[in-house]
């Protein structure tokens, strides 16, 4: 087991430096990675040190323990407070409680009962690691949590959301497993007419929720006579993936649906739909069944409620389904966005792969491209990017495809025009990333005396989150930004000391200290003497 992470803080250094000696930590399974002399100081350290414990007296200059306590509350949530104090006061304890301090010591500190203290925090601390460590108790949580999972995933597998390699690693892990040769989605929908007048169902009809399982219940109990199926909740519909050794079975599912729609309206009194999609033999093709039978159920403003309508009854699919769907595009825009040249190649090679094994004359292929086409157009205009300079002078996306003499041609220029537009977008981020952090340097430069200047309030200026910013702004300046809030006020200190005869709580005051003593606390740790001192020198 590791040691824990444990800081001191005090402002006075005979205590500090006492505390931190005359234990033995590493006996009691800690290890001091840190120490400060007043809050603000231990705040901005723990930020870096990432402590599993702060050790903190209550009465400190700049910021105190219960305020420190307070702060670490909000931004490390999971580290452990212990509080030492020279008062045995109730309000003192009282603050301490609400800000979740674990222990609560009176001075003068007894190493004896300090070291009890530690071996309390000791055994909690190892509770708590252990218990999100244990295997059994992970184990418990995920087979608590499966039929959720497993439901998400489903949603994401008919929203197109699911890739090839996810579904192979992820569906038998999820106990979903399609045995059989073939695939078809339903979609079960309430239509809202009442056909009776009972209490209890009326209670029901008036949560849609409640009518989505009871949906459910009803299909679980009747379907597994006619097919193998999995069904599940989505939106105010229930979702039932029919899967069958022959493509002819597809009759036996519909009667099966259509049955359950019988059933429910007997039962419930309350009428309900269902649209059936075409049949595929392939899981990665569930989104086209499920949007299928979208289609298939708006038929029921036509032919009527309370049964099953089959979308190859209504829109025989006399064509092969060549589409560009959410997932292809996602892939492709996500590698021009992020990934190398050979990526970008893989991406729409594969995407070609796909329509030069269905061996059909060109013009089958225009609205397929058209979309390609259209999706690289929007990304372009997405980053505003000069559509001329990538496409040349007066391009026109509707004719261009017209030029082209094979289907290598065409996937040769998509490859070409890909990684230009990876290229301007690369660019383009850099040099926004630059703009970022000038834009926050100049921020800094102009409102360095506000005492108030935070990542936050920069942030809301430049509307990003500071999550992001305080990345690029390290990545580019390599310091964080509170280290490059205190040197522009430190510089500008330092020119007002050596050009102006004001006293220090007025430069202080000028440079966004509104406590002079802290400002020579800061001050002499960058310089090394006060600042007095250093207008001496």
């Amino acid at each position: 087991m590791d040691l824990y992470r444990i800081m001191v803080v005090d402002d006075e250094e005979e205590i500090r430096m006492g505390i931190i000696k005359k234990i033995d930590w590493e006996t009691n399974g800690f290890v001091i990675v840190g120490d400060a002399e007043n809050g603000q100081d231990a705040l901005e350290k723990a930020e870096k040190l990432q402590p599993d414990v702060i050790m903190t007296d209550i009465k400190m200059p700049f910021m105190d323990g219960l305020e420190l306590g307070k702060r670490l509350a909000e931004s490390m949530p999971s580290t452990k407070i212990i509080v030492f104090s020279g008062c045995d006061d109730f309000e003192y304890a009282h603050e301490a409680i609400k800000i979740n301090v674990i222990e609560y010591v009176l001075k003068p500190i007894n190493s004896v009962e300090l070291i009890e203290v530690l071996k309390r925090l000791k055994k909690q601390l190892d509770r708590e690691y252990d218990e999100k460590r244990n295997l059994q108790t992970l184990y418990k949580h995920y087979v608590e949590s499966l039929p959720v999972i497993r439901e998400q995933f489903l949603v994401g597998a008919i929203e197109g959301r699911i890739s090839e390699n996810q579904w192979n690693e992820q569906a038998e892990k999820l106990d979903i497993e399609f045995k059989e040769n073939y695939l078809c989605v339903a979609l079960i929908h309430a239509d809202g007419t009442v056909t009776s007048d009972e209490e209890n169902i009326i209670s029901i009809q008036k949560e849609s929720a409640l009518v989505s399982i009871s949906i459910k219940k009803i299909v679980d109990e009747n379907m597994e006579k006619y097919c193998k199926f999995i069904s599940f909740p989505y939106s105010d519909m229930v979702v039932v993936i029919g899967n069958f050794e022959k493509k002819q079975d597809i009759l036996s599912f519909i009667k099966g649906i259509n049955e359950v729609c019988k059933i429910y309206e007997r039962i419930m009194g309350l009428t309900i739909s269902a649209g059936v999609g075409y049949v595929y033999d392939n899981p990665m093709e569930i989104r086209f069944s499920y949007r299928s039978a979208q289609n298939a159920l708006d038929y029921s403003f036509i032919l009527g409620t309370g049964k099953a309508i089959y979308i190859d009854d209504v829109e025989p699919d006399n064509s092969i389904q060549l589409q560009f769907d959410e997932q292809e595009e996602r892939s492709m825009l996500n590698a021009i966005k992020i990934s190398s040249e050979e990526e970008i190649t893989e991406t729409i090679d594969k995407l070609f792969r796909k329509i030069e094994d269905l061996l059909l004359p060109f013009n089958k292929y225009r609205i397929y491209l058209m979309e390609i086409m259209t999706s690289l157009l929007k990304l372009v205009q997405a980053y505003n990017l000069d559509i001329d300079e990538i496409f040349g002078k007066d391009f026109n996306c509707y004719s261009y495809l017209e030029t082209f003499d094979s289907m290598h041609d065409v996937k040769a220029w998509f490859i070409k025009k890909s990684i230009k537009v990876s290229s301007f977008i690369k660019k383009e981020r850099i040099n926004s990333s630059m703009l970022l952090v000038e834009k926050a340097k100049q921020y800094v430069k102009d409102n360095y005396s506000d005492y108030d200047v935070s990542v936050e309030k920069l942030c809301a200026q430049l509307h990003v989150s500071p999550t992001y910013f305080s990345t690029i702004f390290k990545r580019e300046t390599e310091m964080n930004f509170v280290n490059f809030l205190t040197t522009v006020r430190l510089e500008q200190a330092v020119k007002l000391l050596n050009t102006t005869d004001d006293k220090t709580y007025m430069i202080a005051d000028k440079v966004g200290y509104p406590e002079a003593n802290y400002f020579s606390y800061v001050f002499k740790r960058k310089f090394g003497v006060s600042p007095s001192k250093y207008r001496k020198n």
